[in-house]
């Protein structure tokens, strides 16, 4: 396991799937590397899609920036379902220090984001503990129903499926490192790539993309699978995409889409856009004849998007084009924002 971050893949393998409690043949999808959600198999053809995130509680973000990531980093994934989420348990272990007023602050927003997408807090469990002194306040589950054959999983891509990425690299990375280190990034970038920055953080949800993706009026059934982009960044998220369904895929560098704003502050933090937090983004496998189809509808919702590759058989492994060469596509189990943030920290940038 690493010191932080989400645990290794081999750590996952070997620690998590052995050790799943009872097997029941309802469970249609349980815990997977690179799959975002469980399915259950529900009486008259429904099917129970639930998600599990922690909940983030960041003080140099603020209040409203920490349940706004609370509540749409769960959403993010419900969204690759094609269906919106409906309900939330929520599981708060907050620190000591926490006054009752920051508190009905930070409640009011996870209040105010959850009732804006139609979700449901139906329970959960709320306390203090001591000691408790790190930006994670606790943990959320996020469901839903919907028809069972029409919930798609990240694992259901196939061999020549073309990728599209949405938004672009890097979004939610760029954001919080210029919000937490202001002072830092207007001095050694300027103020206009700041406040650049700071206006990604409200681009992190994703659940417009995937529900325009699918079509959630018409059910648009071309849509094969999606995985949004969190740890690991947009080729995490492809990687995973590709071991959970079983295949290979070969991606074209040059087209990620990655902005001046995004690749300037991570310079600055010395991290890889491609591989950094990308929260907003959603990677989209799309039966090839349909790819335009699924591009024109999500630009005519405003929705950037974006080809950068295709899912290929399994035996041709998980390629990466940089200048024109292949090479194996590498993952990194840890992702490297997580260092930037807290040697910044560290170093005593403001």
């Amino acid at each position: 396991m690493s010191l932080s971050g989400k645990i290794t893949g081999e750590g996952f393998e070997h620690i998590i799937l052995p050790r799943r409690g009872r097997q029941r043949n309802e469970v249609l999808s349980g815990p997977a590397f690179g799959v975002d959600v469980s399915v259950i198999n529900l009486p008259g053809g429904l099917g129970l899609a639930l998600t599990s995130d922690p909940l983030s509680l960041i003080p140099s973000l603020g209040l409203q920036e920490s349940a706004w990531l609370s509540v749409h980093l769960m959403a993010n994934d419900m969204a690759t379902t094609g269906f919106a989420p409906q309900y939330a348990q929520m599981v708060l272990n907050l620190p000591p220090g926490l006054s009752e007023h920051d508190f009905i602050i930070y409640w009011d927003h996870i209040h105010r984001y959850c009732d804006e997408i139609g979700v449901a807090i139906t329970g959960g469990h709320t306390g203090s503990i001591e000691g408790q002194n790190s930006t994670i306040a606790g943990g959320g589950t996020m469901l839903l129903t919907a028809p069972v054959n029409d919930i798609l999983l990240s694992k259901n891509a196939r061999p020549g499926d073309v990728i599209i990425v949405t938004k672009q690299c890097a979004m939610s990375s760029a954001a919080i490192l210029a919000m937490s280190f202001p002072e830092t990034v207007k001095n050694k970038l300027g103020t206009d790539i700041y406040n650049r920055g700071c206006e990604l953080f409200y681009q992190t949800s994703s659940l417009k993309d995937g529900l325009t993706a699918a079509d959630v009026e018409k059910r648009f059934n071309k849509v094969t699978a999606m995985h949004d982009v969190t740890e690991g960044g947009v080729l995490g998220a492809v990687y995973e995409m590709a071991i959970a369904s079983g295949n290979g895929v070969t991606i074209d560098s040059g087209l990620l889409p990655i902005g001046e704003v995004q690749s300037q502050i991570c310079q600055l933090f010395n991290i890889d856009p491609r591989y950094c937090i990308g929260a907003g983004a959603m990677v989209i496998a799309v039966k090839e004849e349909w790819s335009r189809n699924v591009m024109q509808r999500l630009n005519e919702n405003n929705i950037p998007a974006t080809v950068i590759g295709h899912f290929t058989e399994k035996q041709k492994g998980c390629t990466l084009i940089e200048n024109g060469r292949e090479k194996p596509l590498p993952y990194f189990s840890k992702d490297p924002y997580w260092d930037a943030f807290f040697n910044a920290y560290k170093n005593g940038w403001k």
